[in-house]
C-alpha cells in the first residue's frame, strides 16, 4: 500500500463546507445527522450557513471538521470503492484531525468523536483566559532554530513549538508576552516572516495541562478499538495501534507538539507516495510537497474531487 489518508486540522474550516456531499450522497448526510444528534443540536446549520464566528469557535470547529473528513470518507467508500484497512498504509491527522483519522479507521464511533472534539475545543479554551496567550507562526526556520527561538524567548514564562508542519513553518505557543519575544527573536535568526495568528487559546503547550486533564477523564470513558490502519500519532511521529497507547497519546498531544514534519516524512520512508486529504481544505496537501520530495498530496472535500481520487487510489496500489 502506497497511501496514507490524512486529516484537516482547526483552520481549514470555512462555512459551506461538506454541503454539497450532503446534498449529492445519503451515507455523507447520514453522519451529519449522527453527529447532530450526538451533540443535542444542530451543528450542521452553522457548518453550512455559519456565521463564521460561530462556526470559527473552538468547540464548534474541531467537531465540524471531522464531521465533514468523515462525510466525505463515506463518499470514498461508496462511491470510489474506498477502504481504510485495505488502502491506507496508514491514517493521520493535523491536531483535532488525528480524532477525524481514529474515527475513519474505526477506532472511535463517530458520535463518541464528536463529543470527545466538543469537550476538548471547550476545554482548550477554558484553559487559559483570553489574551494570556497567543501563537505566532515562524517562516523560514527549521525546527531545531524555532525551538531555540522558543528557548530563548522564555524567560520564565511558556513558549514552545507548537506545530512542526514543515517546510520552514513552526507555530510557537505560549504565554503572549514570551510569545511576541520569539517573534523579535526570530527575525534576528533569519525567518522570512514572523506573525501572531488569529486564535483564542495557545494550543499544544504546557499551558494547555488543564485541558489535558479533561480530555484524561473523558477518554476514560470510551471505548477506542484497534485502527483498520496504524495511526501515526502527532507526538510520537510513529505509528500505533494499542487502544491503551492511543488514549495516552491523545492526552500528550493536548500539550504536546504536532511533528507533522516528521510524519509526513514516516510514512513517506515507508513507501507512502500518495496523500489523500479527506475534508475540508487543502492545508495538508500543500505541505507534503515541501516534506516528501516526489509525494503527491490529493485533498478530497466535493463531489468534483471523486474521480481523480478514484483515478489516484488505483495508481497507488501495487502492480
Amino acid at each position: 500500500m502506497t497511501a496514507a489518508f490524512t486529516f484537516p486540522g482547526q483552520g481549514s474550516q470555512a462555512v459551506g463546507m461538506g454541503k454539497a456531499m450532503a446534498e449529492a450522497f445519503p451515507a455523507a448526510r447520514a453522519v451529519f445527522d449522527e453527529v447532530d444528534s450526538a451533540l443535542g443540536e444542530r451543528l450542521t446549520t452553522i457548518i453550512w450557513d455559519g456565521p463564521a464566528e460561530a462556526l470559527q469557535l473552538t468547540e464548534n470547529a474541531q467537531p465540524a471538521l471531522m464531521a465533514v473528513s468523515l462525510a466525505t470518507l463515506r463518499v470514498l467508500e461508496t462511491e470510489a470503492g474506498f477502504s481504510v484497512g485495505r488502502d491506507a498504509a496508514f491514517v493521520a491527522g493535523h491536531s483535532l484531525g488525528e480524532y477525524s483519522a481514529l474515527a475513519a479507521a474505526g477506532s472511535l464511533s463517530i458520535s463518541d468523536t464528536a463529543r470527545l472534539l466538543r469537550t476538548r475545543g471547550l476545554a482548550m479554551q477554558k484553559a487559559v483566559p483570553v489574551g494570556v496567550g497567543a501563537m505566532a507562526a515562524l517562516l523560514g526556520l527549521d525546527y531545531e532554530a524555532a525551538v531555540a527561538v522558543a528557548n530563548e524567548a522564555a524567560q520564565g514564562q511558556v513558549c514552545q513549538a507548537a506545530n512542526d508542519n514543515g517546510g520552514g513553518q513552526v507555530v510557537v505557543s505560549g504565554d503572549k508576552a514570551a510569545v511576541e519575544r520569539a517573534l523579535e527573536i526570530a527575525k534576528t535568526r533569519g525567518a522570512r516572516r514572523a506573525m501572531l495568528l488569529p486564535v483564542s487559546a495557545p494550543f499544544h503547550c504546557s499551558l494547555m495541562q488543564p485541558a489535558a486533564d479533561v480530555m484524561a477523564r473523558a477518554l476514560a470513558n470510551v471505548t477506542i478499538a484497534k485502527p483498520a490502519s496504524p495511526l501515526v500519532s502527532n507526538v510520537l511521529a510513529a505509528p500505533i495501534t494499542d487502544p491503551d497507547e492511543i488514549r495516552r497519546r491523545l492526552i500528550e498531544q493536548v500539550t504536546g507538539t504536532v511533528r507533522w514534519r516528521e510524519s509526513v516524512a514516516y510514512m513517506a520512508s515507508h513507501g507512502v507516495t500518495r496523500f489523500f486529504e479527506i475534508g475540508s481544505g487543502k492545508v495538508l496537501s500543500g505541505l507534503v510537497k515541501r516534506i516528501a520530495e516526489g509525494a503527491v498530496g490529493i485533498s478530497v472535500g466535493g463531489p468534483n474531487d471523486l474521480n481523480a481520487a478514484k483515478d489516484a487510489l488505483a495508481a497507488a496500489q501495487p502492480a
